[in-house]
């Protein structure tokens, strides 16, 4: 099938996505892979495990569809149904897949267990099926045509989701001779909203080419700008807007691609052979998180400190008795020592401290949920800010810890301009 539009329906499956003890973010990663192939969802359905309407509802996708990618219900217990539900949609006997049962064998092998009964039933496969190799974990994924339908099997876990869809999308892209990917350039900044970034492109990008397409990704902490093109000749005008938005947006973007702001930070500390500590209160660690989540972290980032009761701050970090009895925690006083002696005690190059309010107890007239304070650099270059976020707790954390990167970010960069959330979030 060349250069026609493909009815493809997603089917997520499992009680507990019904029940909303698990969020499906599968079939957003699903989703916006197809989009690499210029392939749309037209429908997606969730169905628990039952194996009665999963047979029902594969059936009717089969006869009305040209792909359907199935997510969940590959493991080894009774509830996992995916495997014996296409079998009998398509006829045919569960068999042992040689190829599965060796992937299993070197899985447990790697893992120093026994291949049990439990394991051996993701061996049992629609007899004729295509395995879909997972790099992480024990059930593999398969394929299999159904009424002239490509059914695509995968599992509910979202990394070996991640893991299998390049070649869930080679396969797709070899059996329906889809076009080549779209050219996307991905631009992630922090510390503007979505209004706020378009308000500027149409104030100042009035002219923008219809054939490069503009998008938004907005997320908890950053967000990203898309510049997708469908077609080879639109690569200067793609190339022409990515870099009026480099000049509009200047240093609110953080990188190109997938590039994240503790890695950014990472990047650039290992560049300039310097090292970074942390000194959290209100964030508990948020920060520190952030950057050991990174391979190799522990080349720029040695220690860090959650200090949340005042007698650890001063036991810890030295901050004195008066400055927390005079200005309280959540001051520009306590942050500062905080960040100094965090910078002692990891032996350091730079610092982010931080204090404030989460909520959504706690806040005062002078001092309401939300507030922060936070201090950044080094010993000789300490800088202060007081800021107001007033969000739900998890969320002024993520944006608190990111901002902290962020200012780091901006001093390993010699950048001295403020961002635009100091003033959006300067305290009253």
């Amino acid at each position: 099938m060349e250069n026609q539009e493909l009815r493809v329906q997603l089917l997520l499956t499992g009680d507990e996505i019904m029940s909303g003890d698990t969020v499906d973010s599968n079939s957003a990663l699903i989703a916006t892979r197809l989009k690499e192939l210029s392939i749309g969802v037209y429908r997606k359905v969730t169905v628990g495990d039952d194996l009665a309407l999963l047979q029902a509802e594969l059936t009717a996708m089969a006869m009305a569809s040209d792909v359907i990618i199935v997510n969940g219900g590959l493991g080894p217990t009774i509830d996992d149904l995916t495997a014996e539900v296409l079998a009998q949609v398509a006829g045919v006997p569960l068999v042992e897949h040689p190829q599965a049962r060796a992937h299993l064998q070197s899985w447990c092998a790697g893992r120093n267990t026994s291949l049990n009964a439990a394991n051996l039933k993701q061996a049992m496969l629609p007899q004729g099926v295509e395995v879909i190799p997972n790099p992480f974990g024990s059930a593999v994924g398969f394929s299999l045509s159904v009424h002239d339908c490509h059914i695509a099997c995968t599992p509910g876990v979202p990394g070996e989701l991640r893991a299998m869809m390049d070649t869930v999308l080679s396969d797709l892209a070899l059996r329906f001779q889809r076009p080549a990917a779209l050219n996307i350039i991905r631009l992630q900044t922090f510390g503007l909203g979505e209004s706020t970034a378009q308000q500027m492109i149409l104030d100042h990008l009035s002219d923008w080419p219809p054939e490069v397409e503009l998008g938004f990704r907005a997320g908890a902490p950053q967000m990203e700008v898309k510049l997708t093109i469908s077609q080879a000749d639109a690569l200067p005008a793609q190339q022409r807007c990515r870099e009026q938005l480099v000049d509009l947006l200047g240093h609110h973007i953080i990188g190109e691609g997938n590039t994240r702001l503790a890695a950014r930070v990472l990047q650039l500390l290992e560049q300039q052979g310097k090292t970074l500590t942390t000194a959290e209160s209100c964030t508990g660690g948020l920060i520190a998180s952030m950057l050991t989540a990174i391979p190799g972290a522990s080349n720029g980032f040695h220690a860090g400190f959650v200090t949340y009761q005042n007698s650890i701050k001063q036991s810890v970090l030295g901050v004195t008795e008066a400055s927390l009895n005079t200005e309280g925690a959540v001051s520009e006083a306590v942050v500062r020592e905080m960040a100094l002696g965090a910078l002692d005690k990891a032996n350091a190059d730079y610092a982010i401290a931080v204090s404030g309010i989460a909520g959504p107890d706690g806040g005062t007239d002078e001092k309401p949920v939300g507030t922060v304070w936070l201090a950044w650099g080094s010993r000789d270059a300490l800088r202060t800010r007081c800021l107001c976020w007033p969000v739900e707790r998890s969320l002024f954390q993520t944006m608190i810890a990111a901002a902290g990167l962020d200012m780091i970010r901006r001093t390993l960069l010699g950048v001295d301009e403020e961002p635009d959330y100091f003033t959006q979030r300067r305290a009253s």
